[in-house]
């Protein structure tokens, strides 16, 4: 699709929906994210941020949303920062017990008897969002209130963490703990991943957890070129709980390099209209649509 083609089919789209249309380019792009949310019929949540020129667009930039797992992003960089300062050993070996282990804990379960090292938790709570981990990590570094605080340090004070897995998922509409909202998170990854609150091996480092990280496939890397290097960390909610206003919660943290230009990161939430059981195909492919979005805010982003 070329550009003059792409600006004529979102005027139009925009158009059919009854979106107000902001005549720039980027204003079309931010149309075209709150189309994306019309036509699914939930609550979208996006920001898309330019780490070199500093442009983004967004849409619900400041709702807060539920982290869901993507926080494990977050906590994985604490470890490899807190190392690279010297507050803790990342090659320091926690052990735990059958206590510790629930849903989704792969790893953890796998090396119940002979334990692990903080290092290796960070990984595996990254790439295969090990819920055991995450928490065993949390216990071993101060908490959720740790988190919040590392988010504090580097400039997020919107970030919260504030419950362990799997409590941290209960989040209905209004909720502020355990939440963020697009607007910041696409920041904090860009610190996380491209700024200098790692060291450039701790970077490194964490950004190859994201690229090998194979949850988010059907999300907003669906939507991106083949020949991008992206990486993300996803979270999901949709399993029921008491509270009637919560339906499904699909996150998409990560980022995206487009051949030539600078990096832009993404934070995008999806809050479908209602439950259903098991992960639904429809809610990942709203992601993908962002992602497809994202595509053509690189090629106008300086």
């Amino acid at each position: 699709m070329d550009r003059r083609s792409f600006v004529g089919g979102a005027l139009a789209m925009a158009t059919a929906a009854c979106v107000p249309i902001d005549r720039t380019m980027p204003g079309r792009l931010a149309a075209s994210l709150r189309l994306i949310e019309v036509q699914a019929g939930g609550t979208l949540g996006a920001e898309l941020f330019d780490t070199g020129s500093g442009m983004a667009i967004g849409h619900n930039r400041d709702m807060r949303f539920g982290h869901c797992s993507s926080f494990k992003m977050s906590l994985a960089a604490m470890v490899l920062a807190r190392d690279a300062s010297g507050k803790i050993d990342a090659d320091r070996r926690v052990t735990w017990t059958k206590d510790d282990l629930m849903a989704v804990s792969p790893f953890t379960t796998r090396r119940l008897k002979e334990g692990a090292t903080l290092r290796e938790l960070a990984e595996f709570t990254q790439k295969y969002s090990d819920n055991a981990a995450a928490n065993i990590l949390l216990r071993e570094l101060g908490g959720p209130e740790a988190l919040t605080a590392f988010w504090r340090s580097i400039g997020d004070e919107v970030s919260r963490l504030d419950r362990l897995e799997p409590a941290l998922n209960d989040v209905p509409p209004g909720e502020a703990r355990d939440t963020t909202t697009p607007r910041a998170m696409a920041r904090t990854v860009a610190k996380l991943a491209f700024g200098e609150v790692l060291p450039e091996t701790g970077r490194a480092q964490l950004r190859q957890w994201m690229i090998d990280t194979p949850t988010g496939v059907r999300r907003v890397r669906a939507g991106l070129p083949e020949d991008w290097i992206a990486g993300d960390k996803t979270g999901t909610s949709i399993w029921p709980f008491p509270d009637p206003r919560i339906g499904g919660l699909y996150v998409d943290i990560g980022f995206a390099i487009p051949p030539g230009k600078a990096p832009i990161t993404f934070a995008t939430y999806y809050r479908t209209p209602e439950r259903k059981d098991g992960m639904d195909p429809r809610a990942e492919e709203v992601l993908a649509q962002v992602g497809r979005v994202l595509r053509d805010f690189a090629w106008i982003s300086a």
